[in-house]
């Protein structure tokens, strides 16, 4: 059982499904629930596909405001946490990491804060209807998926800065060797399912982590629990929105 570990709390951390865990884990377990991330994303892009099919017929705003409410729901809204924390740290912090830093753990949130947050939904639910228009449920995969994948990625190239929590154990035990196999493996999964479009969507998660990384280092030095959520939130987004926009006419010229 306790070889299940890593899994079972990939999936606790990640997500709203009730997992008990019977015996006690150390901080190696933590470091190894970070291979799992891809598989807990897909996991819930299954979730969210099965919804899809149950709502078949519903009127599309609904079916769409309906397959965004379970999907902050599936997650407990970590991410958006992470997503309003980082906001209000970036502008508030101006500039500072030490200011940043302590507005990040500040359990507040300001105005920025909550426009962010709205934003980012407000995005999702208009791709969500772009796709229920295409009735195009089996899209809802990728966004979790690569999002999550870009966890271990994150980890791999990026310091953990704060010295305690979750995320120092993640930094500090993760399997290295194992991470980099399981995301060329997620990486030619993807590319072999999805073709071009596959090539476009990863491309496109690339840039935004590639920008989205040099923020971090460049005002903290690395990386927290906070801005790894935000990264999750905003790479999902951005999926959401390139697999619609790849799929119009006009995208395609």
């Amino acid at each position: 059982m306790k070889s299940f570990y890593p899994l079972l709390l990939a999936i606790q951390f990640l997500t709203q499904i009730p997992v008990r865990l019977k015996q006690t884990y150390g901080e190696r377990e933590v470091g190894a629930s970070l291979l799992y991330y891809p598989l807990v994303g897909l996991l819930l892009g299954a979730l969210l596909v099965g919804l899809h099919s149950l709502l078949h017929g519903v009127p599309v705003l609904l079916h769409a405001a309906l397959l965004l409410a379970a999907w902050v729901v599936m997650t407990g809204a970590l991410h958006l946490d992470g997503l309003a924390d980082s906001v209000d740290a970036w502008l508030g912090g101006i500039g500072n990491r030490e200011r940043t830093m302590a507005i990040m753990k500040d359990p507040y949130a300001g105005p920025a804060a909550v426009v962010a947050v709205v934003l980012v939904l407000l995005l999702k639910f208009s791709a969500l209807v772009g796709l229920m228009q295409c009735d195009n449920g089996w899209a809802l995969l990728w966004p979790l998926l690569l999002a999550r994948s870009a966890m271990p990625l994150l980890f791999l190239t990026t310091p953990y800065v704060r010295p305690a929590g979750l995320g120092s154990a993640l930094a500090r035990h993760a399997p290295r060797r194992a991470m980099v196999l399981m995301l060329l493996a997620t990486l030619l999964g993807v590319l072999g399912v999805l073709g071009m479009r596959g090539v476009g969507l990863v491309l496109g998660c690339l840039a935004v982590f590639w920008l989205l990384r040099r923020m971090m280092m460049a005002r903290l030095g690395g990386t927290t629990g906070d801005t790894a959520g935000a990264l999750i939130e905003l790479l999902e987004t951005v999926v959401l929105i390139l697999w619609v926009l790849m799929g119009t006419q006009a995208w395609q010229g």
